[in-house]
């Protein structure tokens, strides 16, 4: 059985709360898990205390036993300072998208364009000079 530690969403409409839970990797996002860890009230301030509360020893005996976090609950676990800080990397996070990718082939080509038309009177004028 493949387990996680992950958030399961709570509260009402446009007033998120979750549950830090050790759920089956299998389940819904909020549906059955086996044990509630702590909780996450994201609209709290980031400095307060009651933000994010972990029962820290059954988070490690989660991990020892080979449950998985979610990103979002390794960051807590990293800055609880639980576990040591992963390097993350996303190197086509600052990739433009495709149609931007298109726009800029298109200037790109006008451009090209534009100076080829600037260099050929430039070139004349040249070829008319030596003659």
């Amino acid at each position: 059985m493949a387990m996680k530690i992950r958030l399961a969403r709570g509260g009402s409409k446009k007033r998120p709360f979750y549950r830090i839970v050790a759920a089956d990797s299998r389940m819904p996002r909020d549906g059955r898990f086996i044990e509630k860890l702590g909780t996450y009230n994201p609209l709290l301030p980031k400095d307060s205390e009651e933000r994010v509360k972990m029962n820290m020893e059954r988070i490690q005996y989660w991990l020892d036993q080979g449950a998985q976090p979610t990103d979002r609950i390794a960051r807590m676990l990293e800055a609880a300072g639980a576990k040591e800080k992963a390097e993350r990397n996303n190197p086509q996070k600052g990739t433009p998208g495709k149609k931007a990718q298109e726009r800029a082939e298109e200037k790109a080509a006008k451009a090209a364009e534009a100076a080829e038309a600037a260099a050929a009177p430039a070139e004349e004028e040249a070829a008319a000079a030596e003659e």
